[in-house]
């Protein structure tokens, strides 16, 4: 059976690191979804992988630091493209610094996410293993992870489709179960895999736990590119034959490799689950205790989090918490009391704050379906938007004005640019900007201003080695960040 396409003529191969095809695992991190039950914290436009919430570090960050080290490739992540800068310097950020990253040109779920980075690798390897996982889990013993990881890659070398199955600590509705069967031979720690179990109700829930042959539906997965392909070529041809040639026609832009749009855009939606998994019968599971969770909701993060003496988890400089009980607060930045509440959900962000009862974690999508329903910035962005040079936040907002805090990284600069409906004031508040405007180029230090006038060609850099911090006053009958015309870019943006 022949799955594997041959490199597009004149593209560049997305898998060029050094050891891919040596027998290395390569980690496969899927970074989808908006995470709306994390709302108002996750948005689409940044969300929940992009967060510190359940440590210090974003959790797209400590999901590829599981997977560094001996016998682990660089990490291939797959995300779209408006988040492709933040994902690639959070991973700068913490030693990753040589990931492909795949763009999608629009969403499909998991299965054509990770059937895309089969074929690639499988390019350079049929049989390398890929580990595949979700950017937005969290677990508390790594070690314990890492012998699951071990006993999963055996089994994947030996033709099989792992996941892991978590031992469950509580009748969760949340999570789909996987019943497990019995031992393979010659595999240490690998059952059969009896079958999927969706999301039950709460009294399935509690029979599913009680019989001890259930567990959470952790939705990693190991297998060869190889086992992979063919299992979807039996089981899910149209997906295939639809992503063909968007990885043949796949491009190379900076440091991210681009699937075709137009032909990305055919590949049905399916998760991987539907797709394979469900179907296949070379499935396997590895029981395992990792701590593990997939904070899908804010009752996650009180599970998670380290409560005080009456049971409360509070996130945050500015939290204060009186005779509250079971109650998860946080706030990012605005002074939050609780009094007297118990069992309560509060989170407090700069534009918007959710109240809830912890029992309705999992309806928080309501909420963020009504905002989207009526407009509301709110529902999909935050007030400060990060782009890759650093970030905007608007401060003011009136009739024909707007008012901004600009932050420009170090050596970075924005695309040489106009507007046709709105004239520019900056305000250096702190470092150094080398200002374009026109034929001219200005220096405008701390305390200084500069004026563009509404159609001036224009550009600003930070040619210093601290960030550079300006206001911005727009003025001008038009303020929308669509009223833009870019000459030149360095991040490659139209």
């Amino acid at each position: 059976m022949t799955v594997l396409p041959p490199p597009a003529p004149g593209t560049t191969p997305a898998l060029s690191a050094p050891g891919r095809a040596t027998g290395l695992v390569v980690p496969v991190v899927l970074s989808g979804g908006s995470g709306t039950r994390l709302w108002p914290v996750s948005r689409e436009s940044f969300p929940k992988q992009f967060w510190p919430l359940a440590s210090d570090r974003p959790m797209i960050a400590e999901t590829a630091l599981r997977a560094t080290g001996d016998g682990f490739a660089p990490p291939i992540v797959v995300c779209n493209q408006e988040h492709r800068f933040v994902v690639a310097e959070q991973l700068h950020r913490v030693g990753i610094t040589t990931p492909t990253i795949l763009l999608e040109p629009v969403g499909r779920n998991s299965a054509p996410a990770i059937a895309a980075a089969a074929l690639i690798v499988a390019e350079q390897d049929p049989d390398a293993v890929l580990w595949m996982m979700a950017a937005d889990a969290a677990m508390g013993d790594l070690p314990a992870l890492h012998r699951a990881v071990d006993a999963a890659v055996a089994a994947a070398r030996a033709g099989r489709i792992v996941t892991f199955g978590m031992r469950p600590t509580a009748p969760e509705t949340g999570y789909g179960y996987i019943e497990v069967g019995t031992q393979l031979p010659g595999l240490p720690g690998v059952h059969d895999l009896a079958r999927f179990v969706e999301k039950p109700d709460a009294a399935q829930a509690e029979t599913l736990v009680a019989s001890g042959r259930h567990l959470w539906n952790s939705g990693m997965f190991v297998f060869t590119a190889r086992t992979l392909l063919e299992e979807m070529e039996r089981h899910a041809p149209d997906v295939l034959a639809a992503l063909r040639p968007a990885v043949t026609g796949r491009t190379q832009d900076l440091d991210f490799c681009r699937l075709d749009p137009v032909a990305f855009a055919a590949v049905p939606n399916i998760s991987l689950d539907y797709a394979v998994a469900e179907k296949t019968d070379r499935a396997a599971v590895v029981p395992a205790d990792l701590g593990w969770s997939d904070v899908g909701s804010w009752g996650a993060l009180w599970e998670l989090g380290n409560k005080d003496t009456a049971g409360n988890v509070a996130v945050g400089d500015d939290v204060l918490l009186e005779g509250a009980t079971d109650c998860y607060v946080r706030s990012d930045g605005i002074l939050t009391a609780v009094l007297g509440l118990k069992d309560a959900v509060v989170v407090v962000t700069e534009d918007a704050v959710l109240a809830m009862d912890r029992s309705q974690a999992q309806n928080v999508k309501r909420v963020v379906d009504r905002l989207k329903a009526g407009g509301k910035r709110q529902a999909v962005s935050h007030n400060r938007v990060y782009r890759p040079w650093g970030f905007y936040e608007s401060l003011i907002q009136g009739q024909r004005f707007q008012v901004k805090r600009i932050l420009v990284n170090p050596g970075h600069q924005l695309s040489l640019q106009k507007h046709f409906h709105r004239a520019e004031h900056w305000v250096v508040v702190s470092g150094t900007a080398e200002v374009t405007c026109d034929d001219t180029q200005k220096m405008v230090r701390e305390n200084e201003s500069i004026y563009l006038p509404l159609g001036s060609v224009h550009r600003l850099q930070n040619p210093g080695r601290i960030p550079l911090t300006l206001i911005e006053v727009q003025v001008g009958s038009y303020l929308g960040e669509d009223d833009i015309v870019r000459f030149e870019d360095t991040y490659g943006r139209r």
